[in-house]
């Protein structure tokens, strides 16, 4: 089955949960690449302001594996409510999709 390539972010509240996060799922071939960025976060939060240092995750897969990485995530993370975001892809140069796919094991795109 043909798969559609897209991007997956999320915020971890440490490097040592970003990066048991990003191994895990690499290790899991759920995802092809992983960024990590350090920033900074300001968010309501039961009744108030917060303001925290994070590291976001910036993943890109295909959307099938959507599912099987909100349950790793879910094992992993820190955080109580998390936010896990799927993007689409609209285009990516033919080396690039050439690569995301072979890294996944997945069907091309026709």
């Amino acid at each position: 089955m043909a798969q559609k390539p897209v991007e997956i972010s999320l915020t971890c509240g440490s490097w040592q949960e970003a990066q048991k996060i990003t191994d895990a799922l690499l290790e899991q071939r759920l995802v092809a690449c992983v960024e990590q960025l350090e920033i900074r976060s300001k968010n309501w939060w039961q009744g108030t302001i917060e303001d925290s240092q994070e590291i976001k995750l910036i993943m890109r897969t295909v959307a099938a594996n959507y599912d099987r990485i909100e349950q790793v995530v879910t094992k992993l993370h820190s955080y109580e409510t998390f936010v896990l975001e799927m993007l689409p892809i609209e285009r990516l140069n033919k080396a690039a999709e050439t690569w995301l796919y072979e890294t996944l094991g997945t069907d091309t795109v026709k």
